[in-house]
């Protein structure tokens, strides 16, 4: 009997330290800063999924619909306060929509978070472009979310060209939004 439990035991250590390893190799991967990450090169034009509405509350005006972005490249960032590497990501993020503006659009998604720690992270990283909120995770659901952060990069008319999984730095968001112009 005790074998039986210590066998058991095993098992569940060794299948909590494989998806602990996986998990730290998916986020290796999706890292910035390495030569070729996944998913660096923007989808050719005829590739491209129309993205899915942007459907939520509004956090931080003012309202958006992805025809008001039409015209020029968007960046659609999924996050949550309760997610560390969004943090690390969070003041890039604010530059970006200060310095790129005339550029390229930025709208964030709050990702199944309270609405109180949602406005405390905005508030606190400054950030003053639009912001819808997912309590649900539908809206994540159609973009096909894996993990957070992930910034979908529209082209101008309004199409997924690329997908950035991981904290993202403003030097990366510059480059994708050259590339996609």
């Amino acid at each position: 009997m005790r074998a039986r439990l210590r066998s058991g035991r095993f098992l569940a250590v060794a299948a909590l330290l494989a998806t602990a390893g996986a998990l730290a190799a998916g986020l290796v991967l999706a890292a910035p800063g390495r030569d070729e990450p996944p998913g660096r090169e923007p989808a050719p034009t005829s590739e491209r999924r129309q993205a899915p509405e942007l459907e939520g509350a509004v956090l931080v005006p003012p309202p958006v619909r992805l025809v008001d972005l039409r015209g020029r490249p968007a960046l659609v960032n999924f996050w949550a306060s309760w997610c560390l590497p969004c943090r690390e990501e969070a003041p890039h993020l604010a530059r970006f929509a200060r310095e790129m503006d005339e550029r390229a659009q930025l709208v964030g998604v709050d990702f199944q978070d309270a609405k109180t720690d949602a406005l405390a992270f905005v508030r606190k990283f400054g950030w003053t472009f639009p912001n819808i909120r997912d309590p649900s995770g539908e809206l994540a659901g159609r973009y096909g979310l894996v993990g957070l952060p992930t910034t979908y990069v529209l082209d101008s008319e309004g199409r997924i060209a690329q997908s950035l999984t991981g904290p993202q730095t403003y030097e990366s968001l510059v480059e994708v939004v050259e590339e996609v112009e």
